[in-house]
């Protein structure tokens, strides 16, 4: 077996990353191949491959399946066309974050959900928990039957296009097709978590080790969790259990344009409309390091009058060539040219918040 999808189990654990400890259950993903630096680069510049088949695959289907997600996400479930994904985030009843991923629209009465590798476990108990309605969904977790290869950057779509029998081209943005990669059937599906372009695979696990080798044969490089970790860092994007958590709510993590608060039997509705209409304290923000250093997990960030927030992401950016982080800071410094501290090891090192995120993709021009 290849060395990538040589996975062992690791349910319930951390790993350290960047200075912190990152939740994390599932299978095992390694850290790095080769250099993280270098795996960025060439998942910036050309193709890499992720597996992430520690992410949950959960079917919810039925006549009952679009109105329980639509009460459990923060958009509405039953407003996607088939054949669409959309962003969201899973919220208590006290409006704190449980999870955030992304759901597809399989068809009129079947969606599949995709939590993150830690919070599988309890974001599938909060779905059957409110499983009782006159039509309960079913509810199946699929993912030890299904293998998940991101297949990312400017060159994703020419490795697979010879070995797609879909013309990967008309897929956009957040949305996917059902067909097949190399003689096995695969949902591909135009999303990410690195800011490039690309595809997510979904495939059965058995076929999982030869379309990875396939596509390494192809040119594709293999890149671990710590180039996903910057990748996404430098897309702006949030990892549950370092920026958000249940103690945050989404309008603290400045996630508010994914929240549709307003609809009936929204099960955190009342809660969010409550902290839309009465404001928030702290407000997440990205920044970039005015003078040398690297900000870390959980260093403090400093005002006039002493600490007014707590770095949840940083580190060194090498697309952008220079440190970046993201935290939570006080309201009245989160405006963007606001500028702080922070305490690295006991050292006040400038910075300054800047709008996120950090890196965007040139677009392929049509013309």
């Amino acid at each position: 077996m290849t060395e990538a999808l040589r996975r062992t189990p690791l349910y319930d654990t951390h790993v350290e990353l960047g200075g912190r400890m990152v939740p994390f259950s599932g299978w095992e993903m390694p850290i790095q191949y080769d250099s993280i630096l270098l795996e960025t680069r060439l998942v910036r510049f050309g193709v890499g491959l992720f597996d992430v088949s520690h992410m949950g695959r959960v079917e919810i289907s039925g006549p009952g399946a679009g109105p329980l997600l639509s009460s459990v996400l923060s958009v509405s479930a039953m407003g996607l066309r088939v054949g669409t994904a959309r962003y969201n985030v899973i919220c208590d009843e006290q409006g704190g974050i449980i999870d955030d991923g992304i759901v597809y629209r399989k068809g009129d009465e079947q969606f599949l959900v995709i939590p993150n590798a830690g919070n599988r476990a309890a974001v599938l108990d909060w779905i059957v928990s409110w499983n009782n309605g006159p039509e309960p969904a079913d509810i199946v977790d699929v993912s030890d039957d299904y293998a998940m290869i991101a297949c990312q950057g400017p060159a994703a779509e020419f490795i697979l296009e010879p070995v797609a029998s879909v013309d990967l081209s008309k897929i956009r943005p957040f949305r996917y097709a059902d067909a097949q990669l190399d003689g096995v059937d695969t949902m591909f599906a135009r999303t990410g978590y690195t800011g490039e372009d690309g595809f997510e695979l979904i495939l059965p696990s058995e076929s999982a080790e030869r379309i990875w080798s396939l596509l390494m044969d192809k040119g594709a490089i293999a890149a671990g969790l710590g180039a996903r970790d910057v990748l996404r860092m430098e897309a702006g994007l949030l990892l549950h259990g370092s920026d958000m958590s249940t103690s945050v709510n989404p309008y603290e993590a400045a996630l508010e344009r994914f929240v549709r608060p307003n609809r009936r039997r929204y099960i955190a509705g009342e809660a969010l409309r409550r902290i839309r209409d009465e404001g928030v304290s702290r407000r997440m923000v990205g920044f970039n390091m005015v003078e040398r250093g690297i900000p870390r997990h959980g260093y403090a960030i400093l005002g006039e009058s002493g600490q007014i927030g707590e770095v949840t992401s940083g580190g060194y950016s090498p697309t952008l060539d220079r440190s970046i982080g993201m935290g939570y800071v006080q309201t009245e410094y989160s405006n963007e040219g606001s500028r702080f501290t922070i305490d690295i090891r006991g050292r006040s090192v400038e910075a300054e918040v800047t709008g996120l995120p950090f890196y965007t993709r040139r677009r392929r021009s049509n013309s």
